[in-house]
């Protein structure tokens, strides 16, 4: 019977999971999500490898303007 914290695989996941990212809750307006998701699809990324491509590039952005 499974145990009530899931399988062995899911725990591993998410004890490799928690030990080796950081969480950051995004909150955006209702409906955004899904632009943001339409967007990232159409250039064949993740919504998640689209947001920190973003920041990725908006940091680049910012520090050649120091």
């Amino acid at each position: 019977m499974a145990d009530s914290h899931g399988t062995a695989q899911t725990r591993a996941k998410n004890k490799y999971n928690a030990k080796a990212y950081d969480r950051i809750a995004l909150q955006v307006k209702k409906g955004r999500k899904e632009t943001l998701k339409a967007h990232a699809e159409q250039h064949g990324e993740s919504l998640n490898g689209f947001i920190n491509r973003a920041i990725d590039e908006a940091m680049e952005r910012d520090n050649s303007n120091v």
